[in-house]
């Protein structure tokens, strides 16, 4: 239906556009057959005109001279006087090239004289022309054929064609005694006429072909960007307008078009949810035109990654689907793994702001083993994408696999730490590998310390459990993208006492109460919330707060970008005597340069019983 719709459309368009065409080119040469008629009429008109004034001066001449005005009578005019007149209008035809014959009137419509003998005396009957000219006194000319029953006494061939003149004699009076009429040959005039007319005919040809021409240029332009309009509002109704990809009505028709044509064949068609971690705080801290850059940088990403034939499409304000073919559902998984790489890679910097981290997360499901419908596959999508956020953000969760797939026995059978790691990444999207990192890093510097093994297991849990008290911290403060108001930051560190108290009731910890407790105390004193300093901060507290701090510099967080492994080793040595214990950063700073098995962020090694199950906490 909307493939017939547009088409249906562009048939109508072009109809139009060609009775526009037609009735457009009829305009042309109606209008050029008018202009060939008023062209022919005025040169006829003219040329009539040049011959009256010429033949005017020769009449007023001839009577002045040879014709006197007692002459102009029947009556007293003697036999000699009369032919002496008559040869006169005879020389006129030999001096004046073009007059055929020549007539004098009286009144009463009596030939008087004529180049012709035996015409005298005659009265050729009414003639309006005459009478007209007789009454009126001016000029009347016309062309008339030969057979013309008032030229018959010229004696010229039938098909001839005349121009016959009046011209009125007038007296000092104003009276018209006679009427001198002039039979002239109209073949020049006529022959120019014509000429004229050929020459207009061929002009008006050529402006009506050039602009017939032209003419149809415009309209097959116009014709060409309707049509690219067309395809072009189709598009837009198909497309999302930010980022290009298909809008959430169209990928999701395209999803079930898909599993339609699929159904019952071999290969599985893959379906992804991706969701821009910590979105909605970056719109609401620098606005929706930052927002909106990484909506185009990820959609940009998504389009150089994934197959022509993968189905692209803007799901929701920060998620997007993509539904992979059976042909591509196999590399699916990794194609997303490298599009998170990709966009890890990227950094966005809005006014002032530190350079922000781009992170997603992203949900997978399979037709048909997770479902053979596109609401029921979207929905488990939906929330296995719920999970990899709710795990710490920027990870992939497919449908079935990880901790959602384990039966209840083996997730009863998660001990008390899990469990609270678990609620801090839940809460806390960015929290999992800080905390991992923390705990990885405290072990390291521990063993360059030569601690206790019971200190030692106490510095994982603790390291693991540092940040619980996040639970208690509002999300528009933990995860804003931007620097935080003296208040907001007096609401964080509050989170040291929250995880203190959070932690208290567990058997076996006080050594972890007290590390998440002073973690942020200051070997200056300066620290908070109990302001310690130097060997009063327990040792636990100042090996995680060096661990802490490592890890805060080299992970992306939602404020800012990571800083490289040097820089944040030389930020560490800065810090020495004023927040960190100094002898406890040069073991960490020369064992990170130094050592073989060095913690480096990002390197992905898990800690032992991390998220292993167990029975009891050690």
């Amino acid at each position: 239906m909307l493939s017939t719709i547009p088409s249906e459309r562009s048939y109508r368009r072009s109809r139009l556009l060609l009775t526009v065409f037609g009735a457009s080119l009829v305009l042309v040469a109606a209008t050029g057959a008018a202009l060939v008629a008023v062209v022919s009429n005025n040169v006829e008109q003219a040329a009539i005109a040049a011959s009256v004034a010429s033949d005017a001066s020769i009449e007023s001449a001839l009577i002045a001279t040879d014709v006197p005005a007692a002459d102009l009578s029947m009556t007293g005019v003697t036999a000699g006087q009369v032919v002496q007149i008559q040869n006169q209008l005879r020389d006129l035809l030999v001096h004046a090239p073009g007059i055929l014959h020549v007539k004098i009137f009286a009144p009463d419509g009596t030939i008087l004289y004529s180049n012709r003998d035996g015409l005298r005396g005659r009265n050729l009957g009414p003639d309006e022309d005459l009478e007209q000219a007789f009454d009126t006194g001016k000029v009347s000319p016309s062309i008339v054929g030969a057979d013309d029953p008032d030229a018959a006494t010229t004696g010229l061939p039938a098909e001839d064609q005349l121009l016959e003149e009046y011209f009125p004699v007038r007296e000092a009076d104003g009276s018209v005694p006679a009427v001198f009429e002039i039979y002239r040959d109209a073949t020049p005039i006529l022959v120019t006429v014509a000429k004229t007319t050929r020459e207009v005919i061929v002009v008006v040809l050529v402006a009506a072909i050039v602009l017939g021409l032209l003419l149809y240029f415009i309209f097959q332009a116009a014709q060409r960007r309707l049509t690219r309009q067309t395809r072009a509002l189709l598009e837009a109704s198909r497309s999302d307008a930010l980022t290009g990809l298909l809008n959430h009505g169209t990928a999701v028709a395209g999803l079930a078009d898909l599993l339609e044509k699929t159904r019952g064949g071999e290969g599985c068609t893959g379906v992804a949810l991706i969701d821009i971690d910590n979105f909605r705080l970056v719109n609401d801290t620098h606005g929706h035109q930052a927002g909106d850059r990484a909506l185009l940088e990820v959609a940009r990403i998504m389009r150089a990654e994934f197959a022509e034939t993968s189905i692209l499409g803007r799901y929701g304000p920060d998620e997007f689907l993509v539904v992979a073919p059976p042909e591509h559902s196999a590399g699916l998984e990794s194609a997303i793994d490298r599009l998170r790489d990709q966009i890890a890679e990227l950094s966005l910097q809005f006014g002032a702001s530190e350079r922000l981290p781009v992170t997603v997360s992203a949900g997978i499901c399979y037709a048909p083993a997770d479902g053979d419908a596109a609401t029921e596959l979207l929905a488990i999508a939906a929330i296995v994408l719920g999970e990899a956020k709710a795990s710490g953000g920027n990870g992939v969760r497919v449908a079935d696999a990880g901790p959602a797939a384990l039966g209840p026995a083996e997730r009863s059978s998660f001990d008390v730490l899990a469990g609270l790691v678990l609620a801090v990444d839940t809460k806390d999207r960015y929290t999992k590998r800080h905390s991992e990192d923390v705990a990885r890093y405290g072990l390291f510097l521990a063993d360059r310390l030569g601690v206790d093994p019971e200190l030692r297991k106490t510095i994982e849990i603790a390291g693991l459990l540092h940040d619980v008290g996040k639970i208690g911290i509002p999300d528009g403060i933990l995860r804003k993208p931007g620097p935080l108001t003296v208040e907001e930051y007096a609401i964080v560190k509050q989170h040291v006492a929250l995880g203190d108290s959070i932690v208290r009731d567990l058997p076996n910890v006080g050594l972890v109460r007290a590390a998440v407790r002073h973690h942020h105390e200051r070997w200056d004193g300066d620290g908070y919330l109990d302001g310690l300093s130097g060997e009063e901060i327990p040792l636990i507290a100042r090996i995680l707060s060096v661990a802490d701090a490592f890890s805060a510099m080299t992970t992306n967080r939602p404020y800012r970008k990571a800083m490289s492994i040097q820089e944040a080793l030389h930020r560490l040595e800065d810090a020495t005597g004023s927040q960190l214990d100094g002898r406890l950063v040069t073991a960490f700073i020369r064992g990170i340069e130094t050592a073989d098995n060095a913690p480096l962020p990002g390197d992905g090694r898990p800690l032992r019983r991390m998220w292993t199950p167990q029975t009891s906490v050690a």
